[in-house]
């Protein structure tokens, strides 16, 4: 009996009971909310729940599962030499129809007007004590697109990477709460009612060129953008040249599932109870807000500028587009207006912004890359 009771005592002294603390309560916890709102509630169900789960195993104490020689560590390499999220850029070239852009390039400014909330929250960060790559890193959140922020973090401050990706992901998986009572703020009933002409068709031709010369042009502009826009556009070059179809499903398909798995599983195994609860972390979550809105409230009031100019033939809500949450800022556009007007599509319209708010947070982070590396 007494050799059963100290065996039972060293199991229990040794297992994860005796080393739980009341960070890693709170970071399960954390993980638990995540689980919730991404199963129950929907909210960006493929990306929540790997980082939930790594959240997850990373705070069940002992396991040694992110230390040297880990699981979780050898996955890491792949988000800690940039890997990964190059390789989502891939994958969302691939899935992405530039023909909406394409066929209304001014749109393209809407995207660049969505970047207003990287440059607020930059200077934010920096006044709340931030270093300027912290700062940098921080800001790109208003981008709304993880891959980009994860990219970013890792080349600028690794240090803060957890904390960057869930506010990241976690604004973008909020967009249909976040946008529709910034975009009711700065539009009257009478802008979100504008119907919009219909988009002219584009050529197979210009959606082959598009890549290559969007490639050509960034790259020589910006040589700090070729990992993140020459990727996004080789993937889409998969799409639309029509002779790798396979290669293009694979891209769309089974290669980024496999690394969204990875990514979220090593972005989650970086939020342990150590690191990630600081007050920095809750000063990143507050800024990365503050950018996101913004950056919609900058998309949106530049949108009532082309109406102005436009003779009212563009409806300023596309602007909200402009962030890169692709398609789900196209999307609430499209809801919000057809609250106003049920015969109203804009899907299509928003959709030129939105896929250009993609090439314009790849841009903010090279342009940062340029100044700051």
């Amino acid at each position: 009996m007494e050799l059963y009771l100290q065996s039972l005592a060293k199991v229990l002294g040794e297992s994860g009971f005796a080393a739980l603390t009341w960070g890693n309560i709170a970071m399960l916890l954390v993980a638990f909310v995540f689980l919730y709102l991404a199963i129950v509630k929907g909210f960006e169900p493929l990306l929540l729940v790997p980082i939930a789960f790594g959240c997850v195993l990373v705070n069940l104490p002992l396991s040694g599962i992110m230390d040297e020689g880990g699981f979780l560590r050898y996955i890491f390499f792949g988000t800690q030499h940039e890997i990964y999220p190059v390789i989502i850029f891939m994958g969302i070239g691939a899935l992405t129809d530039f023909a909406p852009l394409l066929a209304n390039p001014i749109t393209f400014l809407l995207g660049a007007a969505a970047q207003l909330g990287v440059f607020i929250a930059l200077f934010g960060a920096m006044m709340l004590g931030f270093s300027v790559k912290e700062a940098a890193s921080i800001a790109i959140i208003g981008g709304a697109d993880g891959p980009t922020s994860i990219y970013l973090t890792m080349k600028l401050a690794p240090q803060i990477l957890g904390a960057v990706a869930v506010a990241a992901y976690s604004y973008m998986s909020l967009v249909p709460l976040i946008q529709p009572p910034v975009i009711k703020m700065f539009t009257t009933k009478a802008d979100r009612a504008i119907r919009m002409d219909n988009l002219r068709p584009v050529s197979k031709l210009e959606k082959v060129l598009f890549p290559i010369v969007c490639t050509v042009a960034a790259g020589l502009l910006l040589p700090m953008s070729v990992p993140l826009i020459g990727i996004l556009m080789f993937g889409n070059l998969l799409r639309e040249c029509g002779a790798t179809e396979r290669l293009s499903q694979a891209a769309q398909n089974e290669i980024l599932n496999a690394t969204t798995i990875f990514l979220g599983l090593s972005v989650g195994a970086t939020m342990s109870a150590a690191d990630f609860l600081t007050i920095d972390t809750i000063k990143i979550i507050v800024l990365g807000l503050v950018a996101f809105v913004a950056s919609t409230v900058g998309g949106t009031l530049f949108g009532q500028l082309m109406k102005i100019m436009s003779g009212g033939k563009i409806n300023p809500m596309i602007g909200a587009a402009g962030v890169s949450a692709v398609p789900m800022a196209a999307r609430v556009v499209q809801n919000v207006s057809q609250k106003e007007n049920p015969g109203n599509f804009l899907l299509m319209h928003a959709m030129g912004p939105n896929v250009a708010g993609v090439i314009g947070t790849a841009v903010a982070a090279s342009v940062m890359l340029t100044l700051l590396s």
